[in-house]
């Protein structure tokens, strides 16, 4: 019943045993490789490392390897020259480096976890080594490669080369004039599941679904993070690249994972539901609060800003949503992490939503497989069906405006932030009108693209919204149609708000908002108005560049505040360490920010916190550059023991928050929390 029990450690269990040994596994999952420490991993002052110490390596294997990494490494010098003016051959040299990196890091950072993983080693320097010679040749077989292919691209975020592997069918011919559905898997938690690994698996194995005539897309999702924050900018970046390299139908794209690909694939379906043609989240977990205390057995004391933050990823906040794409879930019946799909089943109930919900009977974590079989024959129909494009009713509910699209219908702003936004709207094309209700929203665009608007060219069209009608614009020749509308005063008008600064989408916060695009740490080069803050700015940034590597597999970019160019400022956003005494970038800009920090304090509303003992943290539009962020002192906010459980994995600061340094920083804050909230929706203190 539960397989690799037997293959690792030659058990053979009794069935009740196995789904009791399956029961304590810790968001484990399909290619999962680790298993829980149980209530130990409630322990703040006990937590063990992710990813966790690899094992020794001989000497001689070592130095083989290196010597293996450098050959490599000289390889791509002399491609990056001889291929820069060659963009079609140069965009592909990611697909080689990768290779490097998965090798390189295995042994900069002593991650290999098993003894065998150096053969493993050895036959990536090997099949990096042959595509360098191939680029060199102007060839690149793999990209016309049908079976398991390996690739990768270049991430916006860091910079970074980041993996992704594909499950290409045998029909598949680069010449061809088919478009193939595609079904992007998210993989369990795999607490070794270094580069190293991920790419071994994806040259091996299929993988758990395999449908004909299909592409599949398995996501690395920068390691084990349940495709959220950075991980979900990965998601969207693999994605890209492989519709960018092959005839994809966008019409016909299913989202589908088990365990903590579970919990991910319930996070995408429920944020992005009209993007897909069906959605097949196995297990996981699906909010924050109870999976906690139900399969963690752990006593939660969180704070008013993070059970607000649970709501950014929390599904079953977002369960309206599901009205927009097919869904069917699968649990086995035994297994503790049916809970998500029961917390589900309870969400969707109260929006007068019916959950399709298959069970495996007497199974625990793992799919049973005559339901599994009638999971794939009802996935494959609604698959062959394609998503509605252009639904005539719309569904739906969001917190915030990093969240803020539903098929044709995109929120601009919202009366407050982490309360409940939601949006009804239906297309009336006999009277020319579409109808919207709406609750905490003040601005919204409908925008239909070319070929997509249901109604014909020559006349307007009118919306009415909330009882209140506007005429709009008449259809484009082309068949587009888009309409922005905001309330003010009252009353809804044509147009954007007039107010500049304000929360708009990618410019609403959080602190981890910054992370999910490309972001630049600025490092101070004076001296801080005294050592308390300065070592603990030594401390922190030290920490976030660390465990940036660690958990979202890239290295941060890094420059020093004197160094900073305006094109830095233009194209990042920037994370400026120390105080306007050290960091000449953030002295530049202290006055204009929301909070001030001088020599005589901290300030906020009627409270001023002393400077030798606080330091402060926050989020907001760059004053230098508005259209992307500045953050003061952070990286992202969850740290080592939300690391443990992946339902921990939320945001643990909100937009600001002063920190007592008398309180040293530990695996869950960077000190004590003396003071800690959100901006208002134009930037300002509440």
């Amino acid at each position: 019943m539960f397989p690799f029990l037997s293959r690792q450690f030659g058990l053979h269990l009794p069935w009740v045993w196995t789904q009791r040994i399956t029961a304590l596994l810790l968001v484990g999952g399909i290619n999962g490789r680790a298993l829980a420490d149980g209530s130990a991993d409630n322990q703040l002052e006990h937590v063990r490392r992710i990813p966790p110490a690899g094992v020794a390596i001989s000497d001689d294997d070592r130095k083989e390897l290196q010597s293996g990494v450098e050959q490599l490494s000289r390889e791509l010098d002399s491609l990056r020259q001889s291929l820069s003016k060659n963009a079609k051959l140069s965009r592909l040299l990611p697909e080689v480096e990768v290779y490097h990196k998965s090798v390189n890091w295995a042994l900069r950072f002593d991650e290999f976890f098993r003894t065998n993983e150096v053969a493993t080693a050895r036959e990536q320097i090997k099949e990096g080594l042959a595509r360098a010679a191939a680029l060199r040749d102007g060839q690149s077989p793999w990209t016309a490669a049908t079976g398991l292919v390996v690739r990768a691209y270049r991430s916006k975020v860091d910079d970074s080369v980041q993996p992704y592997g594909l499950v290409i069918p045998p029909s598949y011919s680069p010449k061809t004039s088919h478009h193939y559905r595609l079904d992007c898997w998210f993989h369990g938690r795999g607490e070794q599941l270094s580069e190293l690994n991920f790419i071994n698996d994806r040259s091996h194995s299929p993988g758990e679904f395999t449908p004909p005539d299909t592409i599949v897309l398995h996501l690395y999702g920068r390691y084990c993070n349940g495709s959220r924050f950075a991980g979900e900018t990965d998601f969207w970046e693999a994605l890209a690249a492989t519709q960018r390299e092959y005839p994809i139908d966008p019409d016909r794209i299913v989202v589908r994972g088990f365990s903590l690909g579970g919990a991910a694939c319930w996070h995408i379906t429920t944020h992005y539901a009209a993007h897909w043609a069906a959605a097949a989240p196995g297990a996981g977990f699906s909010e924050t609060a109870d999976f906690l205390k139900v399969f963690q057995h752990e006593e939660l004391r969180p704070t008013d800003w993070e059970q607000k933050l649970w709501r950014m990823y929390d599904s079953t906040s977002h369960a309206l949503n599901t009205a927009m794409v097919p869904l069917v879930a699968y649990s086995g019946e035994v297994d503790s992490q049916r809970q998500a799909a029961q917390a589900m089943e309870k969400a969707m109930a109260a929006e007068g939503l019916e959950l399709t919900h298959l069970i495996g009977p007497k199974t625990g974590h793992q799919y049973e497989p005559s339901t599994k079989q009638e999971l794939n024959r009802r996935i494959d129909q609604l698959a062959a069906r394609g998503r509605v494009r252009v639904p005539r009713d719309v569904r739906f509910v969001t917190h915030s405006l990093r969240y803020n699209e539903m098929a044709w219908v995109h929120l601009e702003g919202l009366e407050q932030h982490w309360e409940q936004a939601r949006v009804n709207g239906h297309i009336d094309e006999a009277n020319r009108t579409i109808e919207l209700t709406t609750t905490n929203v003040t601005s919204l665009t409908m925008d239909f693209a070319p070929g997509d608007s249901p109604f014909s060219v020559g006349q307007g069209v009118s919306v009415s919204i909330n009882g209140q009608r506007l005429a709009g614009p008449r259809p484009g020749s082309d068949l587009s149609w888009h309409f922005t509308i905001t309330r003010e005063a009252g009353s809804w008008r044509a147009g954007l708000p007039t107010v500049q600064l304000r929360k708009r989408p990618g410019l609403q916060g959080p602190i981890d908002d910054a992370f999910e695009d490309s972001f630049l740490m600025v490092m101070p080069s004076g001296t801080s108005w005294n050592d308390t803050i300065g070592n603990w700015v030594k401390v922190e940034s030290a920490h976030a560049v660390e465990h940036w590597r660690r958990e979202f597999r890239g290295e941060a970019r890094q420059r020093i505040d004197k160094e900073v160019s305006e094109s830095d400022i233009r194209d990042h956003n920037l994370v400026l360490w120390g105080d306007p005494g050290s960091n000449s970038l953030l002295a530049r800009i202290a006055d204009r920010l929301p909070i001030h920090w001088t020599t005589a304090g901290i300030v906020v509303g009627d409270k001023t916190y002393p400077v030798d003992q606080n330091a402060l943290v926050l989020i907001c539009p760059n004053p230098l550059n508005p259209t992307h962020y500045v953050v003061v002192n952070s990286g992202f906010t969850f740290r080592e023991y939300d690391y443990l459980n992946n339902a921990r994995q939320t945001s643990k600061l909100p937009d600001w928050a002063v920190i007592d340094l008398r309180t040293a920083s530990n695996a869950r804050f960077p000190g004590a929390v003396a003071q800690a909230g959100f901006f208002s929706e134009d930037w300002g203190l509440k």
